[in-house]
């Protein structure tokens, strides 16, 4: 018998390679040091396991491509070896997705001091989610007896099925939004001018989000200020909790008297109970990781602003030095080898062309993905993704060797990168979202779990796309696949449901999401806003270069910058040297911001009132024809221009004619409706008609 000795130390060099890079990604969104260990362990095990199955797929199908184990290629483990593997992945998978994982995220966002008490909230807040999956498990379980009668196995069928089918309805919708969006995104960014243009176009509404966070965060520190004041009329635990707030919030003593002028005062109920300083405690929380989350966005979208101004402006001169680099730059970006010429190179000719490139071959493998899923029932074998893995040689037909075992990692790769970078333009997550080193442990877990219940239906769905007598030996189909075709209807929705990837393929493609915005006026998905280049009224490019020229000089002014310590060099759109700059970061959720406090309705208003004005200037513009323009420019220039004193004297009038002492034809500028101002457009001041 043919030892397995070679491919088992792969398979554990890889699982430790792959717990390696959990490690590091959570160190890259989570503070390690004061995420408690309840979280850290089971979010390392619902991001590892489901990356272990993307190697754990391939070596299924070489194992069980021939029944001889001295003819196998590649690597391979014996079919008990493999057994344990999906049975460990699959049961630790769904336990952490539909029971561990939400119960912790309520726990952790509960506010309670106590963990009985965050316990107690951690299950009434899962009991209606729990109640609407178990009425979903009864109505398919009645099914599913009718059909094969009451057995232990049919229960079994049925939590499999049901847990299949809904991670696999998700992870179609989502696949086919990302199968378009990432090759289009790195289109996009390959045009410099036109990724500036929507930076700009974004900072608005990065800028505006921030706003309200910060306010909504003030209220609440206004709201904990008051509720400080009342804390020696509570009881001795609830002045213990206020001060563990207050703490937890840096609101310092000589903030009392500085927070209740700028927001207004809110009113605190007549008793405090463990509810009321749950729901505040628990608001505050999530504030302040609200106002950190757009913080970061917005230094973000600063720095990318910069940089890519700075590759826009030195296409003239064609050297390119980003000044000093900021502490989070990547590797790329912190070769100090480059010379100011090979660095422009890179980022202005390479870059573009590497991104261009991988779109090329990104657009490519989409298209191969959504025909396999057309044809995988009718002509299996026409599917470019089983004639790209499995070997056509007489010798070794339908087997799949190392090389096969390798296309068909990065086709699962591929396909769960599609899935994942769907996440941050679906506007249906709430106000959950990844932040670098500061990620909200309700958030992690949330996201954590997403992508535990999608890989497995995306796994065994990429089985599906070989022939039956290829994918049916695999130990995958024996575990879960000959449970979900257990029915007629699960089988045919195996097969049949992937077709529907054409909808969000074709509805992100066409832009179908911002007609549905426009008739409707709301969106699903984060669009950019390149139907309307000047943008005016609706928050555009030019609005946003505006704020990141504001914010930058600034910060300048206030030695928040590093850009001024490089080279300078004029820009021709009004923005500093082409250098990069570090803006004013805050990195702790409990840092407080140095944007000045503005009450949000008067900050919207404000900003609508500029756009309006900007708007009527603007239609203004382009209602004047050629003479129109001529005449007003004509006109502006002799009203700028000043009178001497002598000449002053000669259009005074006499008294007999009604002239006054003092009442000359100007006073030092000619108005619009006197001298020569009158053949240009101009009328009589007080209306009357001269002679």
């Amino acid at each position: 018998m043919k030892s397995s000795l070679g491919s088992d130390a792969f398979a554990l060099l890889a699982l430790a390679f792959i717990s390696l890079f959990v490690l590091l990604l959570l160190r890259h969104f989570l503070p390690l040091r004061t995420t408690p260990a309840y979280l850290i362990l089971p979010i390392f095990l619902s991001l590892a396991l489901p990356i272990s199955i993307i190697l754990l797929v391939p070596i299924d199908l070489a194992s069980s491509s021939r029944p001889d184990e001295e003819a196998l290629r590649g690597i391979w483990l014996p079919e008990g070896v493999r057994l344990v593997a999906w049975r460990l992945t699959y049961w630790l998978t769904f336990a952490l997705t539909w029971i561990i994982l939400p119960l912790l995220g309520e726990y952790t966002d509960s506010g309670y001091r106590t963990p009985k008490d965050r316990i107690t909230y951690s299950l009434r807040s899962n009991a209606r989610y729990q109640l609407i999956v178990l009425a979903c498990a009864a109505a398919g379980g009645i099914y599913i007896f009718l059909q094969n009668g009451f057995a232990g196995g049919s229960v079994k069928s049925l939590v499999m099925a049901l847990a299949y089918c809904w991670g696999l309805i998700m992870a179609i919708y989502l696949m086919g939004h990302g199968l378009v969006a990432v090759p289009r995104r790195l289109f996009r960014n390959a045009n410099v001018v036109g990724r500036l243009k929507r930076i700009q176009c974004n900072a608005p509404k990065v800028n505006d989000r921030l706003s309200d966070a910060t306010t909504e965060l003030e209220e609440l520190e206004a709201q904990l200020t008051q509720l400080r004041k009342r804390k020696n009329a509570v009881s001795r635990d609830h002045e213990e909790w206020i001060e563990d707030i207050s703490d937890a919030s840096s609101l310092p003593d000589s903030r009392i008297a500085t927070t209740a002028p700028r927001v207004p005062t809110p009113a605190l109920p007549a008793v405090i109970t463990d509810r009321y300083l749950a729901e505040l405690t628990r608001k505050l929380i999530r504030a302040r990781h609200k106002r950190a989350r757009f913080r970061e966005a917005w230094d973000r979208l600063l720095q990318e602003a910069v940089d890519t101004q700075a590759i826009v402006d030195a296409g003239a001169s064609r050297k390119l030095d980003f000044g000093k680099s900021s502490p989070h730059s990547s590797w790329l970006e912190r070769l100090n080898f480059l010379t100011p010429y090979t660095r422009y190179l890179l980022y202005a000719k390479m870059v573009p062309a590497i991104r261009i490139a991988h779109g090329a071959v990104f657009s490519l493998a989409s298209v191969c993905i959504v025909w396999s899923e057309l044809v995988k029932y009718v002509a299996p074998k026409l599917s470019i993704i089983s004639l790209t893995i499995l070997s056509h040689s007489k010798v070794h037909a339908n087997e799949v060797g190392f090389g096969g075992q390798v296309i068909a990692s990065l086709w699962l790769l591929y396909m769960s990168m599609a899935t994942l970078a769907s996440f941050d333009d679906v506007k249906i997550w709430g106000n959950r979202a990844l932040v670098r080193r500061n990620t909200y442990g309700e958030s992690a877990t949330w996201y954590s779990g997403q992508i535990a219940k999608l890989t497995v239906p995306l796994a065994y769905n990429f089985l599906t796309f070989f022939p039956r007598d290829v994918h049916r030996e695999t130990t995958f189909y024996h575990f879960l696949g000959r449970l979900i075709n257990l029915t007629p209807l699960g089988a045919g929705f195996d097969y049949f449901f992937p077709i529907f990837i054409l909808i969000p393929v074709c509805a992100t493609l066409f832009n179908l999401y911002g007609r549905v915005k426009n008739v409707l006026g709301f969106g699903i998905l984060e669009e950019d806003d390149e139907g309307n280049p000047s943008a005016f009224g609706t928050g555009g490019w030019r609005e946003g270069k505006e704020l990141i020229d504001r914010e930058l000089e600034g910060a300048s002014r206030l030695g928040l910058s590093g850009h001024l310590d490089g080279p300078s060099s004029p820009l021709p759109s009004g923005m500093q040297s082409p250098t990069r700059s570090e803006p004013q970061r805050n990195h702790g959720p409990t840092g407080q911001s140095s944007r000045p406090s503005v009450p949000r309705q008067s900050t919207f208003q404000q900003r609508q009132a500029q756009r309006l004005v900007d708007a009527t200037a603007a239609a203004e513009e382009e209602d004047e024809n050629v003479f129109q323009g001529f005449a007003h420019r004509v006109k502006n220039t002799i009203d700028s221009v000043e009178r001497p004193d002598w000449l002053n004297d000669l259009g005074k009038r006499p008294k007999w004619m009604g002239g006054v002492d003092g009442n000359t034809e100007g006073s030092g500028r000619a108005d619009s409706g006197r001298g020569m101002g009158r053949w240009f457009g101009g009328r009589p001041a007080d209306g009357r008609v001269r002679l």
